[in-house]
């Protein structure tokens, strides 16, 4: 890797997530009464933003938004997070949505309307990944844009990230170019396992299975297991992509995979703690204590 690339490169969604606090998902043809649970900043792709950034990397995100407020309070989330947005207005589409239903016990189910995030072109993606030495990307997004931030910085010399979310086919032509593929169990079974995860390319897949922890698969070695932080879970909306964004941090600063996926496993809990998909919790200083606690 050269020595001028630094930090750390997302590229992906920006939402404005909706969140209704129920018991339950209602049935189909049920109307359910829930609690009000806030507006928030969301998207993978922002979410991973700002936990990166949170975790102390210097961070910058490619996304695209509509022209409306729901845009305004994704800007200033990156902001008062110290992330260095590049995000371009859409002309006609509206700010992506993700409805949220918090249920109890820490669950979540979550409907996406993607709006101006499907505008995201590969120029925009190539444009976003100048320099970093760190690439993350994520499938909320259109393929085109994610292979083309995957090409750009491999072609740079940065390490390149893929969370696999949503799972689809498409994936596997992408595997060429990741470094570091991040998967959950349910998106891993879906895309076919492990193995055909490694034969297709990627040199290293990382399969986070919630409470049970993160288990490591490199070719040619045996798995690697890290335990998850033990908590009271209170919105597990955003710990998955916190982990992806502290993971990515991690890296960026040149811990070796195995210390940087215990700091990123530490990044996951303390955001599952507090509700809504990002927290200002979530800082070098929390994540060194809560890994100290081991």
């Amino acid at each position: 890797m050269s020595d001028t690339l630094m930090g750390v490169a997302v590229v992906g969604s920006a939402n404005l997530d909706l969140v209704v606090e129920v018991s339950r998902p209602p049935l189909v043809g049920e109307t359910l009464l829930g609690s009000a649970g806030g507006r928030f900043a969301g998207g993978k792709g922002l979410n991973q933003a700002v936990a990166s950034a949170r975790s102390g990397a210097p961070t910058r995100f490619c996304a695209v938004v509509g022209r409306d407020d729901g845009a305004d309070l994704l800007q200033q989330t990156l902001a008062d997070a110290g992330v260095t947005a590049l995000l371009r207005r859409s002309a006609s589409a509206p700010t992506g949505v993700a409805h949220v239903l918090a249920l109890d016990g820490g669950d979540n189910s979550i409907i996406v309307a993607a709006g101006a995030n499907a505008e995201l072109e590969a120029s925009d993606a190539v444009d976003g990944v100048e320099g970093a030495a760190v690439v993350l990307v994520q499938l909320e997004i259109p393929v085109a844009a994610v292979a083309a931030a995957l090409r750009a910085g491999r072609a740079a010399g940065a390490r390149t990230l893929l969370n696999a979310a949503p799972a689809q086919d498409a994936a596997i032509g992408l595997l060429a170019d990741v470094d570091v593929l991040i998967v959950n169990e349910t998106e891993c079974e879906e895309l076919g396992g492990v193995d055909r995860l490694q034969v297709a390319g990627a040199d290293a897949v990382v399969l986070t299975r919630g409470a049970a922890g993160v288990t490591l698969h490199r070719s040619g070695q045996a798995p690697l297991h890290v335990g998850a932080f033990r908590i009271d879970p209170v919105d597990t909306t955003g710990a998955g992509d916190a982990f992806c964004g502290a993971l990515a941090a991690a890296l960026a600063a040149g811990e070796r995979i195995e210390d940087a996926l215990v700091r990123a496993c530490a990044a996951g809990a303390i955001v599952a703690q507090h509700r809504g998909a990002t927290t200002a919790a979530l800082s070098p200083a929390s994540i060194a204590a809560l890994v100290a606690s081991r």
